[in-house]
């Protein structure tokens, strides 16, 4: 007997097992798609304000700020996903408005030479609509990778799709700098929109056809009628999902306290020029690639026989974050003379496999609920993640600069909030340790079916 053609070519093949390797990575294409165009707002555009139009730094941080905020709304997003007829469109839709969006903020520049008040306000609106491109794009993107990925993959899916989205990140920072100079404003837009065209191409080839392959999951309501209220409690009436949600909340908030602070770190303690900080913040994301791979691999090998894995890479991620953020405590007691590259990269290592392992387990979760409502799931994590981001970046500065003005010594300030910041990761820690260790699906019940179905 012939083996069947679908398991002809072991890992590349779809199945009812999922999503093969190859349509795994199709579909975290879009994620370097997103990738790619966010980084010119958060990052390009930032520069521009503040350098040419000689903007306060404050502006573009609240703008930033403001793209998080927006993303509050992931929960609805997610939810249209669910209960629309494709993911996909919701995908492709929410990256063309990214993509227009981005390109609008880069036309601020013009206003700003002209007015303030006009760029300002265009800005304002620019800015919403990025959150809300994000929001729908990346949520349904999640929920759909975890409907067609089995278990066992997802943590390496996690992996790949995180990794390319990074691969995005920095294939469109070279090419940028290589076409933006000389710079002018017509220039910045231009590339904005043509960033955002070849985006949009690329994540309407990768997601043709995907959404036609087998869901591995069968919860057993499929309903498209699911009113939002419904769904939105199948979420908050799971432990399992509140603890989760907390547990993003908290280790991301103290994932992105330090982004604004360890420069400044580098630089004020350990007298390195901003050449050198840059090449340490390169390194830490070299660490971020290492931990994530490792976990990707390790998922990918061993994950069937472990179902645990995820969750134990999380628990001992944020514990070795934890470790490596107190080493950074004590080394401003022993600057210049720290390791200091060797402890930023356990640092990376950690961070990257504890975020990835993550978000491996939230889409082994997004499944387990009573009604079939991944986005709604992906979406109140999504949410919770970006308001962390949000909040993260401002209360570091905060504390340290409340730090600096209570004990007048920089080396205490930046240690104060680096031992906050692993504080953070242990709560976090301990919050993991209580998600459950063998998830299963809830049973529906009577009155959740009446719910559903309206009899």
């Amino acid at each position: 007997m012939t083996r069947p053609a679908s398991r002809s070519i072991k890992g590349f093949a779809s199945d009812r097992a999922g999503l093969g390797w190859l349509e795994i990575a199709r579909l975290g294409l879009v994620q370097a798609a997103l990738g790619a165009i966010v980084v010119l707002t958060t990052s390009t555009l930032n520069r521009v304000m503040i350098v040419e139009l000689g903007l306060a730094a404050v502006i573009p941080g609240l703008l930033v700020g403001l793209h998080y905020g927006i993303q509050i709304t992931r929960p609805v997003w997610g939810h249209k996903s669910d209960t629309g007829r494709s993911r996909s469109l919701w995908i492709i839709g929410g990256l063309a408005l990214l993509a227009c969006a981005g390109t609008g903020a880069a036309a601020t520049t013009l206003l700003f030479e002209q007015s303030f008040a006009a760029g300002i306000s265009a800005a304002v609106i620019a800015y919403v609509f990025i959150g809300i491109g994000i929001g729908a794009s990346g949520t349904s993107l999640l929920a759909l990778i975890a409907m067609k990925t089995a278990v066992e993959r997802r943590a390496a899916a996690a992996t790949i799709t995180w990794m390319l989205m990074i691969v995005g990140i920095i294939v469109t920072s070279i090419l940028v700098g290589l076409h933006l100079d000389p710079y002018s404003h017509e220039r910045l837009i231009a590339i904005t929109a043509t960033t955002g065209l070849v985006a949009c191409l690329i994540g309407l080839m990768a997601v043709t056809g995907i959404e036609a392959k087998p869901s591995v999951d069968a919860p057993s309501t499929r309903s498209t009628a699911i009113p939002f209220q419904t769904s939105l409690r199948d979420v908050l009436d799971d432990r399992e999902a509140r603890l989760f949600t907390l547990f993003i909340f908290l280790s991301m908030l103290s994932f992105a306290t330090q982004d604004l602070i360890l420069e400044p770190f580098a630089g004020i303690l350990f007298a390195m020029t901003p050449g050198e900080t840059t090449g340490l913040s390169g390194t830490q994301h070299v660490g971020v690639l290492i931990g994530m791979i490792l976990v990707g691999v390790s998922g990918t090998f061993f994950g069937r026989r472990n179902p645990e894995l995820s969750r134990q890479f999380i628990i001992w991620g944020c514990l070795g974050s934890a470790i490596a953020l107190a080493a950074l405590a004590v080394s401003t007691q022993f600057a210049p003379h720290w390791p200091l590259s060797l402890t930023i990269v356990l640092l990376g290592m950690a961070n990257g496999a504890f975020a990835v392992a993550a978000v491996g387990t939230m889409m082994i979760l997004a499944g387990r609920g009573r009604l079939s409502n991944y986005g709604m799931r992906m979406g109140i994590w999504g949410a919770a993640q970006a308001i962390a981001f949000g909040l993260g970046g401002v209360l570091g500065t905060v504390a340290l600069d409340l730090g600096r003005w209570l004990s007048a010594d920089d080396a205490t300030a930046f240690a104060g909030v680096f031992f906050i910041e692993a504080s953070l990761f242990l709560v976090s820690a301990l919050v993991a340790t209580r998600i459950s260790r063998h998830p299963q699906h809830a049973p529906q019940t009577a009155s959740d079916k009446a719910l559903v179905t309206g009899e």
